[in-house]
Protein backbone atom coordinates (compact mmCIF):
# COMPACT_ATOMS: atom_id res chain seq x y z
CA UNK A 1 0.00 0.00 0.00
CA UNK A 2 1.40 3.56 -1.15
CA UNK A 3 2.15 6.13 1.31
CA UNK A 4 -1.36 8.32 2.11
CA UNK A 5 -1.21 11.39 3.54
CA UNK A 6 -3.75 11.70 7.23
CA UNK A 7 -6.93 13.31 7.33
CA UNK A 8 -7.02 17.18 6.04
CA UNK A 9 -9.28 19.28 7.88
CA UNK A 10 -9.82 21.23 4.60
CA UNK A 11 -11.45 19.03 3.00
CA UNK A 12 -15.63 19.95 3.55
CA UNK A 13 -16.50 16.43 4.08
CA UNK A 14 -14.82 12.88 4.54
CA UNK A 15 -15.88 11.68 1.29
CA UNK A 16 -14.18 14.84 -0.45
CA UNK A 17 -10.90 13.64 1.32
CA UNK A 18 -10.70 10.28 0.01
CA UNK A 19 -11.92 11.24 -3.47
CA UNK A 20 -8.94 13.76 -3.41
CA UNK A 21 -6.82 11.19 -2.07
CA UNK A 22 -7.55 7.69 -3.92
CA UNK A 23 -7.80 9.86 -7.26
CA UNK A 24 -4.22 11.15 -6.30
CA UNK A 25 -3.08 7.50 -5.85
CA UNK A 26 -4.64 6.43 -9.49
CA UNK A 27 -3.32 9.42 -11.59
CA UNK A 28 0.35 8.34 -10.47
CA UNK A 29 0.63 4.88 -10.66
CA UNK A 30 1.09 4.55 -7.16
CA UNK A 31 -2.36 2.16 -7.56
CA UNK A 32 -1.68 0.47 -10.67
CA UNK A 33 -3.91 0.17 -13.47
CA UNK A 34 -5.87 -2.99 -12.77
CA UNK A 35 -4.65 -3.15 -9.13
CA UNK A 36 -7.41 -4.10 -6.28
CA UNK A 37 -8.08 -1.61 -4.07
CA UNK A 38 -7.82 -2.49 -0.71
CA UNK A 39 -10.68 -0.60 0.65
CA UNK A 40 -9.98 -1.68 4.39
CA UNK A 41 -6.16 -0.55 4.79
CA UNK A 42 -6.55 3.03 2.81
CA UNK A 43 -9.76 4.00 4.89
CA UNK A 44 -7.58 3.23 8.19
CA UNK A 45 -4.97 4.85 6.36
CA UNK A 46 -6.90 8.26 5.85
CA UNK A 47 -8.26 8.30 8.95
CA UNK A 48 -12.09 7.95 7.89
CA UNK A 49 -14.31 4.84 7.52
CA UNK A 50 -15.29 2.69 4.79
CA UNK A 51 -18.61 4.49 3.87
CA UNK A 52 -17.17 7.97 2.98
CA UNK A 53 -14.36 5.65 0.98
CA UNK A 54 -17.22 3.64 -0.92
CA UNK A 55 -19.02 7.33 -1.60
CA UNK A 56 -15.55 8.59 -3.53
CA UNK A 57 -14.84 4.95 -4.99
CA UNK A 58 -18.27 5.41 -6.80
CA UNK A 59 -17.41 8.86 -8.04
CA UNK A 60 -14.50 7.67 -9.31
CA UNK A 61 -15.75 5.22 -11.34
CA UNK A 62 -18.31 7.94 -12.97
CA UNK A 63 -14.94 9.20 -14.05
CA UNK A 64 -13.65 6.34 -15.80
CA UNK A 65 -11.16 5.62 -13.22
CA UNK A 66 -12.05 3.01 -10.76
CA UNK A 67 -14.38 0.00 -11.28
CA UNK A 68 -17.26 -1.24 -9.06
CA UNK A 69 -18.99 -4.28 -8.58
CA UNK A 70 -22.05 -6.25 -7.14
CA UNK A 71 -19.38 -7.99 -4.19
CA UNK A 72 -18.60 -4.13 -3.55
CA UNK A 73 -14.47 -5.03 -4.57
CA UNK A 74 -13.10 -1.98 -6.42
CA UNK A 75 -9.97 -2.33 -8.79
CA UNK A 76 -8.41 0.63 -10.46
CA UNK A 77 -9.65 0.50 -14.46
CA UNK A 78 -6.79 -1.16 -16.43
CA UNK A 79 -5.64 0.57 -19.44
CA UNK A 80 -7.32 0.16 -22.84
CA UNK A 81 -6.51 0.72 -26.61
CA UNK A 82 -10.15 1.59 -27.37
CA UNK A 83 -10.00 4.04 -24.43
CA UNK A 84 -6.89 5.71 -25.51
CA UNK A 85 -7.90 5.99 -29.05
CA UNK A 86 -11.10 7.83 -27.74
CA UNK A 87 -9.56 10.62 -26.11
CA UNK A 88 -6.64 10.53 -28.49
CA UNK A 89 -9.42 11.39 -31.23
CA UNK A 90 -10.84 13.90 -29.08
CA UNK A 91 -7.74 16.16 -28.36
CA UNK A 92 -7.18 15.49 -31.93
CA UNK A 93 -10.46 17.14 -32.49
CA UNK A 94 -10.69 19.81 -29.95
CA UNK A 95 -7.12 20.99 -28.74
CA UNK A 96 -6.67 22.90 -32.19
CA UNK A 97 -9.30 24.31 -31.94
CA UNK A 98 -8.47 25.43 -28.62
CA UNK A 99 -4.61 26.89 -29.84
CA UNK A 100 -6.41 28.49 -32.72
CA UNK A 101 -8.83 30.71 -31.02
CA UNK A 102 -6.07 31.22 -28.64
CA UNK A 103 -4.40 32.62 -31.13
CA UNK A 104 -7.22 35.07 -31.98
CA UNK A 105 -8.45 36.01 -28.52
CA UNK A 106 -5.22 35.93 -26.57
CA UNK A 107 -5.13 38.99 -23.81
CA UNK A 108 -1.92 40.20 -22.82
CA UNK A 109 -2.35 38.89 -19.66
CA UNK A 110 -2.62 35.20 -21.16
CA UNK A 111 0.45 35.84 -23.23
CA UNK A 112 2.30 36.51 -19.88
CA UNK A 113 0.62 32.97 -18.41
CA UNK A 114 1.47 31.01 -21.07
CA UNK A 115 5.43 32.54 -21.20
CA UNK A 116 5.98 31.67 -17.23
CA UNK A 117 3.92 27.92 -18.30
CA UNK A 118 6.60 27.55 -21.03
CA UNK A 119 9.58 29.14 -18.54
CA UNK A 120 8.50 26.34 -16.08
CA UNK A 121 8.26 23.25 -18.15
CA UNK A 122 10.17 20.64 -16.77
CA UNK A 123 11.68 17.62 -19.24
CA UNK A 124 9.24 14.42 -18.11
CA UNK A 125 11.17 10.85 -16.82
CA UNK A 126 10.68 7.70 -17.11
CA UNK A 127 8.27 7.53 -13.82
CA UNK A 128 7.59 11.29 -13.91
CA UNK A 129 6.90 13.14 -10.51
CA UNK A 130 3.52 14.82 -10.03
CA UNK A 131 5.43 18.32 -10.25
CA UNK A 132 6.56 17.46 -13.97
CA UNK A 133 3.56 16.69 -15.37
CA UNK A 134 1.65 19.64 -13.56
CA UNK A 135 4.11 21.65 -15.18
CA UNK A 136 2.80 20.73 -18.93
CA UNK A 137 -0.68 20.55 -17.61
CA UNK A 138 -0.29 24.05 -16.43
CA UNK A 139 1.18 25.17 -20.26
CA UNK A 140 -1.52 23.54 -22.14
CA UNK A 141 -4.13 24.51 -19.35
CA UNK A 142 -2.85 28.42 -20.18
CA UNK A 143 -3.22 27.90 -23.47
CA UNK A 144 -6.47 26.72 -23.11
CA UNK A 145 -8.04 29.39 -21.16
CA UNK A 146 -6.61 31.86 -23.81
CA UNK A 147 -8.96 30.75 -26.09
CA UNK A 148 -11.48 32.33 -24.17
CA UNK A 149 -14.49 29.26 -24.49
CA UNK A 150 -15.44 27.98 -20.76
CA UNK A 151 -17.27 25.00 -22.33
CA UNK A 152 -13.96 23.99 -24.68
CA UNK A 153 -11.26 24.43 -21.71
CA UNK A 154 -13.84 22.89 -19.21
CA UNK A 155 -13.59 19.72 -21.54
CA UNK A 156 -9.90 19.61 -22.70
CA UNK A 157 -9.06 19.80 -18.81
CA UNK A 158 -11.57 16.60 -17.85
CA UNK A 159 -9.46 14.86 -21.14
CA UNK A 160 -6.46 16.18 -19.88
CA UNK A 161 -6.87 14.43 -16.48
CA UNK A 162 -7.71 11.27 -18.02
CA UNK A 163 -4.98 10.81 -20.16
CA UNK A 164 -2.09 11.24 -17.50
CA UNK A 165 -2.29 7.53 -17.25
CA UNK A 166 -1.63 7.13 -20.62
CA UNK A 167 1.19 9.42 -20.69
CA UNK A 168 2.75 7.37 -17.60
CA UNK A 169 2.17 3.89 -19.89
CA UNK A 170 3.70 6.12 -22.67
CA UNK A 171 6.92 6.42 -21.19
CA UNK A 172 7.74 3.64 -19.54
CA UNK A 173 10.14 2.50 -22.87
CA UNK A 174 12.06 6.05 -22.37
CA UNK A 175 12.03 8.82 -24.46
CA UNK A 176 15.50 10.02 -26.68
CA UNK A 177 17.07 13.20 -26.19
CA UNK A 178 16.11 14.09 -29.43
CA UNK A 179 12.29 13.17 -28.81
CA UNK A 180 12.48 15.32 -25.57
CA UNK A 181 14.02 18.43 -27.67
CA UNK A 182 11.09 18.17 -30.44
CA UNK A 183 8.67 18.42 -27.83
CA UNK A 184 10.50 21.65 -26.46
CA UNK A 185 10.54 23.09 -29.82
CA UNK A 186 6.59 22.32 -30.44
CA UNK A 187 6.31 24.41 -27.18
CA UNK A 188 8.02 26.85 -27.81
CA UNK A 189 6.94 27.45 -31.54
CA UNK A 190 3.06 26.71 -29.82
CA UNK A 191 3.84 30.07 -28.13
CA UNK A 192 5.15 31.91 -30.42
CA UNK A 193 2.11 31.13 -32.65
CA UNK A 194 -0.04 31.96 -30.05
CA UNK A 195 1.52 35.58 -29.25
CA UNK A 196 1.85 36.39 -32.86
CA UNK A 197 -1.92 35.80 -33.47
CA UNK A 198 -1.25 33.25 -36.25
CA UNK A 199 -4.20 30.84 -35.88
CA UNK A 200 -3.65 28.08 -38.69
CA UNK A 201 0.08 28.00 -37.65
CA UNK A 202 -1.07 26.99 -33.79
CA UNK A 203 -4.09 24.58 -34.70
CA UNK A 204 -1.43 22.86 -37.27
CA UNK A 205 1.08 22.80 -34.25
CA UNK A 206 -0.86 21.35 -31.84
CA UNK A 207 -2.17 19.18 -33.91
CA UNK A 208 0.94 17.53 -34.76
CA UNK A 209 2.12 17.82 -31.07
CA UNK A 210 -1.28 15.65 -29.73
CA UNK A 211 -0.39 13.13 -33.16
CA UNK A 212 3.55 12.98 -31.41
CA UNK A 213 1.91 12.69 -27.93
CA UNK A 214 2.96 10.05 -25.08
CA UNK A 215 -1.12 9.42 -25.38
CA UNK A 216 -0.22 8.20 -28.59
CA UNK A 217 2.87 6.22 -27.74
CA UNK A 218 0.52 4.68 -25.12
CA UNK A 219 -1.89 3.96 -27.78
CA UNK A 220 0.30 1.92 -29.61
CA UNK A 221 2.15 -0.15 -27.34
CA UNK A 222 -1.66 -1.22 -26.04
CA UNK A 223 -2.59 -2.23 -30.19
CA UNK A 224 0.45 -3.58 -30.23
CA UNK A 225 -0.08 -6.06 -27.07
CA UNK A 226 -3.74 -6.91 -28.32
CA UNK A 227 -2.73 -7.86 -31.78
CA UNK A 228 -2.70 -11.96 -32.11
CA UNK A 229 0.75 -13.42 -31.99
Amino acid sequence: MPDVPAADPSFATKSDLAYARVRELVLSGDLAPGAVIPQAVLARTIGISTTPLREALRRLKQEGLVELDAHRDARVRPLAATEARDLLELRGALDPMAASLAAQRRTDDDLAEVRAALDGLEALSISPSAGQLESHHRFHAAVHRACHNALLVQTLDGLWVKTDRYRRHGLEPGRTDEERDARATEHRLLYEAVRDGDAEAAADLMRRHVESSLGARSLDRLSDADRPR
